[in-house]
């Protein structure tokens, strides 16, 4: 048995539709394995904020401005 992987879409009646062709030499029988993307939710926090923070964290660990790990896990509650 040989694998190809594709992507595509399922609609609502169940009906496939294949992103790109499948590559075969002859007509043939297959078996479809479909495995359903998990929803991911989207941050709530916009990208261009993020962007910024990290701006910021890197202007601090180019002055200097950081911790030693080890004060890092101190901070941390260990259970």
């Amino acid at each position: 048995m040989k694998a190809q992987e594709v992507m595509g879409n399922v609609d609502e009646h169940g009906q496939l539709s294949l992103d790109a062709p499948l590559v075969v030499d002859k007509h043939s029988r297959v078996r479809i394995i479909v495995l359903f993307l998990e929803d991911t939710e989207e941050d709530d926090e916009p990208k261009e904020s993020v962007l910024e923070s990290l701006n910021k964290s890197l202007m601090e660990a180019k002055a200097g401005k950081t911790k030693p790990v080890s004060q890092l896990w101190d901070d941390i509650d260990a259970e």
